[in-house]
């Protein structure tokens, strides 16, 4: 007993060491804050850490809110092929800070990783002005105009020029601004949902001043040059950073990664083909082949972490559809708006300007869902749980999408007038453009009560060594939805010679889309409300176990108690050496 006594007091002091290690600033972090408080320097860091976000976001949201207009209009785009290119830009944004954050843990460091993908952020987004900018504008006399590039040249730049912005964009998402930077690890289910909340709403608050300002500068008052105001938000993005170089790049912990969950999974589905005519199957999960118990490579805590995280893959599957609802905003949505009257007492509205009406309920609701969280989680009730958040945002997506469809039938109704969009005169339906904002409000409806809670649900019901792991499927998850919009636009398009999603939308039948969308997500919302108990199960079992010993923290005890490995600690992957930068 006083030898396990001494191991175990040696093994603590293990742990805090390397906890203190894990926590210690990169190379290349500035010292000069030492006469400032530990609570100064964490506000310091979560204020600039916040700025950068929505400097990012605004040009996000600057590039997003016009490309349908920008791609039919100046590159002669069908309404299908800009509505692909919209939402497949959107998606590669979501993919591609998974990509980055496992370049970042594996390949390369993260100060030489965030300085390359700052570049490529500043190249693509200085790169669209040149596709913007025919330089009609820009002469020295009306006979001698300086620059022209021909239609596939200004394709190849535009393509480019989103890719580099997009590379840029996940660099920027997966190490300047990981939800770790928000020291999120102590906090319980009420502090997580409020912080969820209120970070969407930020967020959102953001892009309505883009969508705003942004879209009626691009589209009415110098619409080449709207593009530049991106490259002027990345610029103020890089300024930010160069302020707090040494104390915005964030260092999480390197206790798990994306490989090692690929490779656990890949491991046991490979154990269990092998040895499935040798073993009756007594194990309890398919998964525990993968354990070196069982002839396995990884250790109890990989392979129990990765089961965690398999029980919330029906949770992500299930987003995949409601994402596709979503990106009707910035498509079909966008479309309609396109194509109605957008004159509203002698003044154009900008037609990216009617997503505001989507983002109004989400500004709206999260302080009375504050409210609501506080009430629930302060009564004696302690497992509530935000599923119920979800089927009813899923539903409400379902409905908004029905409404676009009768809408669509409705706007037809009208007889068509001539309106001018960025100098191109085009043939649209009288109907005011305000008459389709019920599909805009249940769909910003849905975004405040799917998006936070479906975050806090990726977050909380997983160890926390793998919660950022969590986060990036999630991720993964919605960014198939946005590739998914894409391929229903190219099937509805081809399948039906261009009926159901028309470039001319009063020579179609755009509301059949519509219709089907509505009822492929009513099937989607009813099939996620008969797993939901899965979870309203899972997060009492962890609110009771919040303040105590969670799970992976038992896990751990376990492990040390089985003393003929040898060395436990040595191997296990919550010690794993820094990544070195």
């Amino acid at each position: 007993m006083p030898g396990a006594n001494r191991r175990d007091m040696e093994e603590k002091r293990l742990l805090n060491h390397t906890a203190d290690k894990e926590q210690r600033p990169l190379p290349g972090r500035s010292n000069h804050a030492g006469n400032v408080s530990p609570s100064e320097k964490k506000l310091q860091e979560a204020i600039c850490v916040l700025l950068v976000e929505l400097c990012e976001r605004f040009t996000f949201f600057g590039i997003v809110c016009n490309m349908i207009l920008f791609c039919t209009v100046k590159l002669g785009y069908r309404n299908y092929q800009a509505a692909i290119v919209n939402m497949c830009f959107v998606g590669t944004s979501m993919l591609t800070p998974v990509l980055v954050g496992w370049l970042a843990e594996c390949l390369v460091g993260r100060i030489k990783l965030v300085c390359i993908c700052m570049f490529l952020h500043f190249l693509g987004t200085a790169l669209l002005p040149v596709v913007a900018f025919p330089f009609e504008d820009i002469y020295i006399d009306r006979r001698h105009i300086l620059h022209t590039l021909t239609k596939r040249e200004q394709k190849i730049v535009f393509y480019f020029a989103l890719l580099t912005a997009s590379l840029g964009i996940g660099g920027i998402r997966a190490i300047v601004c990981p939800l770790s930077a928000y020291n999120l690890e102590n906090c319980g289910p009420k502090e997580l949902l409020s912080f969820f909340n209120w970070f969407y709403w930020l967020i959102n608050l953001n892009s309505a001043v883009v969508f705003v300002s942004i879209s009626y500068i691009q589209q009415s008052v110098a619409r080449n040059l709207g593009f530049l105001i991106p490259f002027v938000s990345v610029l103020m993005a890089m300024i930010t950073i160069h302020m707090v170089r040494g104390e915005m790049i964030y260092k999480p912990k390197t206790d798990s990664s994306l490989l090692t969950t690929f490779g656990v999974i890949a491991s046991a589905l490979k154990t269990c083909c092998v040895r499935y005519r040798y073993f009756s199957g007594g194990m309890t999960n398919w998964m525990d082949h993968a354990k070196e118990n069982y002839g396995g490579q990884y250790s109890e805590t990989q392979v129990e972490s990765t089961k965690s995280l398999a029980r919330l893959f029906p949770l992500f599957a299930f987003q995949i559809l409601y994402r596709a609802c979503i990106m009707q905003i910035p498509s079909g949505y966008y479309l309609q708006t396109m194509n109605s009257n957008l004159h509203f007492s002698g003044f154009v509205l900008p037609v990216a300007a009617m997503n505001v009406i989507s983002i109004v309920p989400l500004l709206i609701l999260v302080p009375i869902l504050e409210c609501i969280n506080s009430y629930l989680f302060s009564s004696k009730n302690a497992g509530h749980s935000p599923t119920i958040y979800i089927v009813v945002g899923q539903l409400s997506a379902a409905l908004s999408v029905m409404v676009a469809g009768f809408s669509e039938i409705h706007r037809k109704h009208f007889p068509q007038v001539e309106q001018t969009l960025s100098e191109e005169v085009l043939l649209v339906s009288s109907m005011p453009c305000f008459h389709l904002a019920p599909q805009y409000i249940l769909l910003g409806v849905a975004e405040a009560l799917v998006t936070p809670s479906c975050s806090l649900l990726s977050f909380w019901l997983v160890p926390e060594r793998i919660r950022g792991i969590s986060m990036h499927f999630l991720t993964l998850f919605n960014g198939a939805g946005c590739f998914m919009g894409a391929f229903f636009v190219q099937t509805a398009h081809a399948g039906t010679q261009g009926n159901w999603f028309p470039h001319l939308l009063h020579e179609g039948k755009l509301e059949r889309f519509f219709f089907f969308l509505a009822s492929l997500m009513m099937v989607n919302a009813l099939g996620f409300w008969t797993i939901a108990h899965r979870y309203n199960d899972l997060n009492q079992e962890y609110t009771k176990e919040f303040g105590g010993c969670l799970p992976e923290e038992k896990l751990l005890k376990h492990e040390k108690a089985i003393t003929h490995y040898g060395g436990v600690l040595e191997r296990s992957p919550i010690l794993s050496p820094m990544e070195k930068t």
